[in-house]
């Protein structure tokens, strides 16, 4: 047996250990690749992160690249667990631990927190996302012409608001909003930007969409854990005796599914067309871009037991003319919403969703949220 065999059988040894499984960085399983530097199990994506950074990015391949004896040792004295109580020693509750599934930007900001500038490395230090405001400039998508403008964002703690102003010195805001309505997700592809954040909040009881960027990768991703640190100080005043794993739910998060369907509208009749929807929590909203500032109408998704209900399939008779044959029924107390979708792969996909959800049982925000819908349509 070859030095580089007995090497590659000892590393696959050392990948049996507890934690070692799954990619220190994002999670996922039957990570390929290792750091030299840093003794920890890592998959490919994150390898090519951890190779762009100074001081840590000696990565190797477990089964193609020659591996010295001391760095085997190394690792087997190493190891994900062990460096996670070294670098992930104080991660904020707040601060958003992407997993595999997340975009590039997210995962590079997390593995250079980490590593490079050691964010989490000692408890009780005071991070930058805790300073209860934050003031800086962004690209924003103007609504009606599509162009990103730089705009001044200012985000406060103690009022609980982020605010954009279309002028730096502008004295009064073109939008106030409530931390507390805020949703953020990184949109990349549908934005066209590596660095593209969405941020979705009520506005009259509507939904509102603003598309952003930065050049800067970290800028980006600070805004979005700083919002997080906001919203999470708001909910413990706002909910004094809940935990933070009650609380954390409430915090910003990825939307359940986006994706486009074809739709009719409420008498049935007219032809169906293709609209983007997006699934947020219990509110299914649709657009006729995915870039659009507001949704043009939203279906909130009660509990089963209240008279909601998704399944496949259109109801016999009706007027059909679309492109797409995978029906979708949804039925509400107030009337019926049907879509078709353009594969049963799709479809099934949906219909998971809006069944698990219809399923969970209902929050008394959510009881509110349902009344409102009600209200307005």
């Amino acid at each position: 047996m070859s030095a580089n065999e007995r090497a590659t059988r000892a590393l696959r040894e050392i990948l049996q250990n507890p934690g070692n499984d799954a990619c220190a960085d994002c999670g996922a399983p039957d990570p390929e690749w290792g750091s030299c530097s840093l003794g920890v199990f890592i998959c490919l994506a994150c390898s090519g992160i951890h190779r762009n950074i100074p001081d840590i990015g000696k990565v190797k391949s477990l089964s193609l690249s020659h591996w010295e004896d001391h760095e085997v040792e190394f690792m087997a004295e190493n190891g994900n667990e062990l460096m996670r109580t070294r670098y992930e020693a104080a991660v904020p509750v707040y601060y958003y631990k992407p997993s595999h599934r997340d975009c590039q930007v997210l995962r590079e900001q997390w593995i250079r927190a980490k590593y490079e500038r050691k964010e989490f490395s000692e408890p009780g230090k005071k991070l930058m996302y805790e300073e209860g405001n934050r003031d800086g400039m962004l690209m924003k998508r103007g609504r009606d012409n599509g162009q990103f403008l730089s705009r001044r964002f200012v985000l406060s703690e103690v009022e609980g608001t982020l605010k954009y102003f279309t002028k730096y010195d502008a004295k009064e805001p073109k939008a106030v909003i409530k931390v507390d309505s805020i949703n953020a997700s990184f949109q990349p592809e549908k934005i066209g930007n590596p660095n593209g954040l969405q941020i979705t909040y009520l506005k009259d009881y509507s939904t509102r969409n603003i598309f952003l960027y930065h050049d800067s990768g970290k800028e980006i991703v600070d805004w979005f854990n700083s919002i997080r640190a906001v919203q999470l100080h708001y909910l413990k005043v706002a909910f004094p005796g809940a935990t933070d794993v009650e609380l954390m739910p409430k915090v910003t998060r990825n939307f359940l599914k986006e994706g486009y369907m074809e739709k009719t509208g409420p008498r049935q009749t007219e032809g169906f067309k293709k609209r983007w929807f997006t699934l947020d929590r219990r509110r299914l909203m649709y657009f006729k871009d995915p870039l659009d500032a507001f949704a043009k109408g939203e279906v909130f998704l009660g509990n089963k037991d209240h008279g909601y209900s998704a399944g496949p399939g259109l109801p016999a008779g009706t007027h059909y003319n679309g492109a797409w044959q995978h029906g979708i029924t949804i039925i509400t107390p107030e009337r019926c919403f049907l879509f078709t979708c353009e594969s049963e792969s799709e479809q099934q996909d949906w219909l998971k969703h809006f069944n698990d959800i219809m399923s969970t049982q209902m929050s008394p925000q959510e009881y509110t949220m349902e009344a409102l819908f009600k209200h307005r349509h």
